[in-house]
């Protein structure tokens, strides 16, 4: 898919800094953020609502279609936690966000998590699920692990991503 500017998917267990990392993106690159999370609960692309994980059910067909076009245009940094639903020609770049279980566990029980959503999320971080995930989902050469428990993490790595969109506009430029 050819676009003048390039999308990016900002991927990682909950908690590992998703969110402030695509702000950051956004606003040092210009890049529109997406969040996917909030884009699904504002439009309702969703089948209701999962109490005991206190999570909404996600449908995939609503939140394509309603994608689609946006992705088309590039210029996105789409920040979610699940990254294997989205069509592999939409992203230039993936990051998978990773967080040491101690930042990790803090963070999501700052938000209130319940104790089973918590368990859950850092045996996902510990086992690797997402990176896994997204190595399995998309070439190798756009996946790239970055880690994310402080905020100096957070600041090289949007320094990174700026230096390969500057990269990828050289590359690009007609």
């Amino acid at each position: 898919m050819e676009r003048d500017l390039p999308n990016i998917l900002v991927t990682g267990t909950p908690g590992t800094g998703k969110t402030t990392t695509s702000e950051m993106i956004a606003s040092v690159t210009g890049l529109q953020h997406i969040n996917v999370g909030e884009l699904v609960k504002q439009k309702q692309l969703h089948e209701g609502y999962l109490a005991e994980y206190d999570t909404h059910v996600l449908d995939e067909d609503k939140l394509l279609d309603e994608m689609e076009d946006m992705m088309q245009e590039g210029g996105k940094v789409v920040d979610f936690h699940t990254c294997e639903i989205f069509p592999e020609r939409w992203f230039d770049l993936v990051l998978v966000l990773r967080a040491d279980t101690q930042p990790l566990y803090d963070r999501m029980e700052k938000r209130g998590y319940n104790q089973r959503k918590l368990q859950e999320n850092v045996e996902c971080e510990i086992m690797q699920v997402v990176l896994e995930t997204a190595r399995e989902s998309y070439a190798q050469e756009i996946v790239v692990e970055l880690p994310s428990n402080t905020v100096d993490d957070m600041e090289s790595n949007v320094d990174r991503v700026n230096r390969w969109l500057e990269a990828y506009k050289a590359k690009h430029a007609k």
